[in-house]
């Protein structure tokens, strides 16, 4: 269980996101923080492993505050959940050692993605002793991936972070898959993967089938790759 520690300035958006991390299986919030010399008083008494971190708090900048939270507690990973879109700032946050910066206002989908994500990489590190190549391309995928092309960049409203993980579950399918099958690989929404997966369809980087069963419209099946051509 990864123990979380939340830290906004609004109550009530603490407390949604309070909900929002309880939601997704693996994940615990221990405190609620909205200064911070709460989340300094936090981090020393819970001893949480990340720390969800807004940069806007009243008594200090939030980034200003990373060294001191990591000189409570060294192993704390910390993703910033801001509505500062400032590239400067982005790129202070991530000089500060950050896993992930995730801009306000964002769904329940965003952050489970976000979560996930960490799970699957950063906090898989921990357990082990040693690491393959691929284990640390995971956690820097970015410095490996194709960049993308005009057509395949994302339209508003769909996350990276979850285009990486239904990206994900397309290419580790044998050989297809259903919207359904996805949003349960993933651990998101039916509705929202398949707005994904259309998205990869068209860009072409995906590819769907039409698979007929009995009674009612036919199953899309996707799988990853660009379409393949019919001999004649």
């Amino acid at each position: 269980m990864t123990r979380v520690l939340v830290v906004d300035d609004d109550f009530m958006v603490a407390r949604v996101h309070r909900a929002f991390v309880e939601a997704v299986p693996g994940f615990e919030v221990v405190a609620v923080a909205h200064t911070g010399q709460a989340a300094l008083a936090a981090v020393r008494e819970h001893r949480p492993q990340l720390v969800l971190l807004d940069i806007h708090l009243p008594d200090v900048n939030g980034l200003q505050l990373l060294p001191a939270l990591r000189r409570e507690h060294e192993d704390l990973d910390v993703v910033v959940i801001s509505a500062a879109r400032e590239a400067e700032t982005v790129r202070r946050a991530l000089r500060g050692g950050i896993v992930h910066y995730l801009l306000k206002p964002f769904s329940a989908d965003d952050l489970r993605a976000t979560l996930l994500h960490y799970q699957q990489t950063y906090a898989g590190l921990q357990a082990q002793h040693e690491t393959q190549q691929q284990e640390v391309d995971r956690v820097f995928a970015h410095t490996r991936a194709p960049a993308r092309t005009p057509s395949s960049r994302l339209p508003k409203k769909l996350s990276e972070q979850t285009a990486a993980l239904v990206e994900k579950a397309l290419r580790e399918a044998d050989p297809d898959l259903s919207a359904s099958e996805c949003a349960e690989a993933v651990g998101l929404a039916r509705v929202s993967v398949r707005r994904y997966l259309e998205h990869f369809v068209d860009t072409g980087q995906a590819r769907v089938t039409l698979r007929y069963g009995g009674v009612g419209r036919p199953e899309r099946r996707y799988a990853w790759g660009p379409p393949v051509a019919v001999r004649r």
